[in-house]
C-alpha cells in the first residue's frame, strides 16, 4: 500500500529565508518577551538572546566561516549551544554536534570526517574538550564563554567575549535552500555512526508545519530536558520561532521533569517512550501539577499501548505520536483525538497518517508494493529526504533509489490508512522456527504484573543461533521469574517468542539519543 499526502511547497532562491534566519527574526521582533531560561534558572530577553548570536555570526564570519565550513558543537544543553548552532547557520557553516555518551576516540573521528574548521565549546563540555583535543587537528578551537570563575578557559579563547563589539545585526551572507545545513550522525550502535547530510531548504520547511501545541492558546513553554543535540533542538527552534520559550535542564530526571513542569507552567514536552514511562514510574507523579501541559509528544522507538493508555489516564488528552528519523525528519504523525484508537483490546500503538508532504510505501523485500495489512518494509518519499549519507556514496544508493528511501523500519497500515511499526529490521531476532520482533514481546511483557519496563534482544551463541533475551525493571517489590514470564508469553503469542533468558536491571540502558541500547544489552549478557 502507497500513501499519498502530498503538498507542492515552491520557493525562489531570491526568496528564500533560512530556518536560523527565521528564528532570529521572531526573537528581534519581539525584544522584551522571556526565550530561554538556562539550567541555573537564568532568563535571557528575546532580544538579548537575538543579539548575542547576531554578534557570535559576524565573529564566525570574520574567522573565516563561510557557506561550505564545518563547525562543529562539542556542547550540552545550554542557551550558548543553541545561539552557536543559530550563529553557524547565519554564517553559512553546516552544523555537526558531537553527542554525549559516544566514545572520545569515535567523536574524534567525527571531527576529523566532517572537515570541521572550527570547534565550539560551552562550559558544560570542558573536561571532554581536554580529552578530545589531543586526538583532533583542528584549525580553530574556541569555548561560549568563560572558564571556571570566569578565568580563560584551558581549551579556547571565549568567542563570545570577542564577539562583543561586533554588530548586533543578520550578517550580509547568502544562503539557498541547496546550501548544507549540518550533519547529523546515527546513534553508533551498529559502529562508526553514519553522518545525515541535511540542506537548508528541506529543513525550511519544518516551520510551514503544525508542530507543538497550538500558539493560538498561549505562547508555548518548552521543557527541553533531551539533547539538543538531537530532536529538542528542533522542538526549540519551533517554539522560539512562534513566540515561545524553552526552559533548559542538562539532562533527564524524572523528579526534576515533574518539577519543572509545575513550576515553570511547560505546556510542551517532548520524550522517547522509556523516558514516558520513567515520569509514569515516579512517585511523584501523583502530587504534580500537570494542568499546564497542552502537549506531550513521544516517539524515537516503538511505544506499548499499555504504557500509552496509562499515560492518557494520568496527563490527559495531549499526547501526540510522532514517526521520524534523521534521514527523512517527521514521516507520520498521531493527534491528540485519535490516541481513541488505541482501546484496552490494542497490541500496538499506530504512529499515525503520513504528514503533509510525505508518500509512505510497504513493500516486500523484492521491492513489490504489499496490500493493507500485510507487514513489509517501510519505504518513503517526501521533499524532506536526507541529501545523503556524509562522504558515503556506497551507503545513500544502498537505501536512497529513485527518490524512495528505505528507513530500515518494518510496518503496515491498516484499512484507516493509519501506520503501525513493528521494528527495525536490524532489531529482528531469527530463532529456530520464525522471526521475533522485539517491541511485540515488550509490548506483551509490560502488560504483567512484576514488569516495569524490559527491553527484549537477541543473543548469538557458537553456532550463530539467536536466542530471545529480555532485561526486566521490575515492578517496586516485585521479582520475576524467568519460567512464569516464559508461560505468560508462550500463552499469549506462542513458544518461539518467549524468553530463554532473563536479566534483572535497575534501568534499562540507553542509547545517547534515548532508544534501548540493545548491542549493549547483548554485550553484557555475552559476559
Amino acid at each position: 500500500m502507497v500513501a499519498n499526502y502530498k503538498e507542492e511547497v515552491a520557493m525562489s532562491d531570491a526568496e528564500f529565508v533560512s530556518g536560523p534566519a527565521l528564528i532570529l527574526r521572531s526573537l528581534a521582533s519581539d525584544p522584551s518577551r522571556p526565550a530561554i531560561t538556562s539550567a541555573d534558572g537564568v532568563e535571557l530577553t528575546a532580544g538579548d538572546f537575538a543579539a548575542t548570536t547576531y554578534r557570535l555570526a559576524h565573529e564566525l564570519t570574520a574567522r573565516g566561516v563561510t557557506v561550505g565550513s564545518t563547525v562543529t558543537l562539542l556542547t550540552g544543553n545550554t542557551p550558548e549551544a543553541l545561539s552557536a548552532r543559530y550563529a553557524a547557520g547565519l554564517a553559512g557553516a553546516r552544523v555537526v554536534n558531537l553527542y554525549d555518551g559516544m566514545s572520545t576516540p569515535i567523536l574524534a573521528e567525527i571531527t576529523a570526517s566532517v572537515d570541521t574548521t572550527v570547534l565550539l565549546v560551552d562550559a558544560e563540555r570542558y573536561a571532554a574538550a581536554a580529552e578530545l583535543l589531543p586526538l583532533i587537528d583542528v584549525p580553530t578551537v574556541l569555548t561560549l564563554g568563560p572558564g571556571p570563575g570566569g578565568a580563560p578557559a584551558a581549551v579556547g579563547a571565549d568567542v563570545i567575549a570577542a564577539s562583543a563589539h561586533r554588530p548586533a545585526e543578520p550578517p550580509a551572507v547568502r544562503i539557498g535552500p541547496d546550501d548544507d545545513l549540518g550533519i547529523r550522525h546515527t546513534g553508533g550502535t551498529t559502529g562508526i555512526p553514519k553522518g545525515i547530510l541535511s540542506l537548508h531548504g528541506p529543513y525550511r520547511r519544518v516551520f510551514d508545519a503544525p508542530i507543538g501545541s497550538d500558539p493560538a492558546d498561549g505562547a508555548p513553554r518548552l521543557l527541553a530536558a533531551t539533547p539538543l543535540a538531537h530532536l529538542a533542538g528542533i522542538m526549540c527552534d519551533l517554539t522560539l520561532y512562534h513566540g515561545g520559550a524553552v526552559i533548559l535542564q542538562r539532562s533527564f530526571e524524572p523528579g526534576a521533569v515533574l518539577a519543572a513542569i509545575e513550576r515553570e507552567r511547560i505546556t510542551d514536552l517532548w520524550l522517547l517512550p522509556p523516558l514516558l514511562y520513567q515520569l509514569l514510574d515516579h512517585p511523584a507523579i501523583g502530587r504534580t501539577d500537570l494542568s499546564s501541559l497542552r502537549q506531550i509528544a513521544y516517539g524515537g522507538c516503538a511505544a506499548s499501548p499499555t504504557r500509552i493508555r496509562e499515560a492518557l489516564k494520568v496527563f490527559g488528552p495531549v499526547l501526540t505520536g510522532a514517526y521520524g528519523m534523521s534521514e527523512a525528519q517527521m514521516i507520520s504523525v498521531l493527534t491528540p483525538q485519535e490516541h481513541d484508537r488505541i482501546g484496552p483490546g490494542s497490541t500496538q500503538v499506530p504512529v499515525g497518517r503520513p504528514a503533509p508532504g510525505v508518500e509512505v510505501a510497504i513493500r516486500s523485500p523484492d521491492g513489490t508494493d504489499l496490500p493493507t495489512g500485510e507487514q513489509g518494509e517501510i519505504h518513503l518519499r517526501s521533499d524532506t529526504v536526507m541529501a545523503g549519507y556524509w562522504k558515503r556514496p556506497d551507503l545513500t544508493s544502498a537505501v536512497l533509489r529513485d527518490g524512495w528511501l528505505d528507513t530500515g523500519d518494518v510496518g503496515y497500515f491498516d484499512k484507516d490508512g493509519y501506520l503501525y511499526l513493528s521494528d527495525r529490521v536490524k532489531d529482528l531476532i531469527i530463532v529456530v522456527g520464525g522471526h521475533v520482533y522485539p517491541s511485540e514481546v515488550e509490548d506483551l511483557l509490560l502488560t504483567h504484573p512484576t514488569v516495569a519496563r524490559c527491553a527484549v534482544f537477541g543473543v548469538r551463541d557458537d553456532q550463530e543461533a539467536e536466542h530471545v533475551h529480555v532485561a526486566v525493571v521490575p515492578t517496586p517489590g516485585q521479582r520475576p521469574e524467568l519460567d512464569e514470564l516464559r508461560a505468560f508469553v508462550t500463552e499469549r503469542k506462542g513458544r518461539i517468542y518467549a524468553p530463554e533468558a532473563l536479566h534483572l536491571v535497575d534501568e534499562i540502558p540507553l542509547t545517547p539519543v534515548g532508544k534501548p541500547d540493545r548491542k549493549r544489552l547483548r554485550e553484557v549478557a555475552a559476559d
